[in-house]
């Protein structure tokens, strides 16, 4: 059979609640008692029970972890990042994969249900009110991802989207093509429409540059793929801004199957940098988005909430940059 608190205390030679006072953080027990109870809890074997301890703390130290685009492979980089840092703070992640989904309001039943202590929302699609919806009930959230804005609802933390689309757009003016596309990906997500509004924006300082506008159906290699492909039948520009690595590198394949040569006929510039997009057979010209810094930022805005939970929202932007590899033409 397992061990007890009660065996514990017998081994230590201690009452009950010394025990638990020895497994409780922050709780007043002096360094030689809790040596003296890891010691016998180690003899026997004994583990608390984190769960019946969160009924006495009123913390389960249960962190929602909630996505929408388990496609695209930059998000096993993200879980993997953020499943670390919950866990090196003694945080457990609770994963939920939305689909399809954009009400909040099953995944707020759920939290309530798990009685987490908080709440990260990662995605760059779903909506501000979304991670709103967890802050109206009383949960710590932050939006990682999320639209920037200078009155944010919850906190955010993540990149100026708008600014990116600038930074492609002026990228490809700088190599002098005339004729640019944006191939964005859904319609209705957000950091779609915050890269057309930025990329059109800047190019309105280049009267003599067209340019044509798409949306793939998901942030995913097939969509990105079968828009390209959709394009290579119906017209090409000389280049595009696809709005996401993943988008880009279906692009690519489309390119190839259409004996298109890539940067000579198109070129090609995606954004985030995902870790494929430096294969030396992708070789992608991307904007680098911080992730790590990103995902370290959010960590400790849901940790900090924990003990304060009525922070002011704030967002928290990290800049971008451009990544030269091979598949835009040099700067003439």
């Amino acid at each position: 059979m397992n061990a007890t608190l009660k065996d514990v205390a017998i081994r230590a030679g201690v009452s009950r609640s010394a025990v638990s006072r020895a497994f409780t953080d922050g709780a007043s027990v002096s360094e030689k008692m809790r040596r003296k109870v890891e010691k016998a809890a180690d003899e026997l074997g004994y583990s608390p029970n984190l769960l019946a301890r969160s009924l006495t703390t009123r913390r389960t130290k249960m962190i929602g972890l909630i996505s929408n685009n388990f496609h695209n492979p930059i998000f096993l980089t993200v879980f993997d990042q953020f499943t670390r840092a919950l866990q090196e703070r003694g945080l457990r992640p609770l994963l939920v994969n939305l689909s399809d989904e954009t009400d909040p309001q099953n995944s707020v039943r759920m939290m309530r249900e798990y009685s987490v202590d908080g709440v990260i929302v990662a995605s760059s699609t779903l909506p501000p009110g979304f991670s709103k919806a967890f802050r109206d009930q009383g949960m710590p959230v932050v939006h990682t991802f999320g639209r920037h804005s200078s009155a944010p609802s919850v906190h955010v933390v993540g990149i100026d989207n708008v600014e990116c689309g600038r930074m492609a757009a002026r990228t490809l003016a700088d190599r002098g093509y005339t004729h640019v596309g944006f191939m964005g990906g859904p319609e209705s997500a957000t950091s779609t429409q915050d890269r057309q509004a930025g990329f059109l924006d800047e190019l309105k300082k280049h009267s003599h540059i067209t340019c044509d506008v798409s949306y793939a159906a998901a942030y995913a290699f097939d969509a990105g793929r079968n828009e390209m492909l959709r394009l290579a039948d119906t017209g090409m520009a000389q280049a595009y801004f696809c709005g996401d690595d993943v988008l880009s590198i279906g692009a690519l394949s489309a390119l190839r199957d259409r004996g298109l040569s890539v940067p000579d006929d198109v070129g090609v510039i995606g954004l985030n940098d995902m870790e494929m997009a430096g294969w030396e057979n992708i070789n992608l010209t991307t904007i680098h988005q911080p992730i790590k810094q990103i995902i370290n930022s959010s960590v400790e805005l849901i940790v900090a909430m924990l003990e304060e939970p009525d922070r002011y929202p704030e967002a928290r932007i990290f800049p971008c940059s451009v990544v030269e590899r091979g598949t835009l033409c040099p700067v003439p």
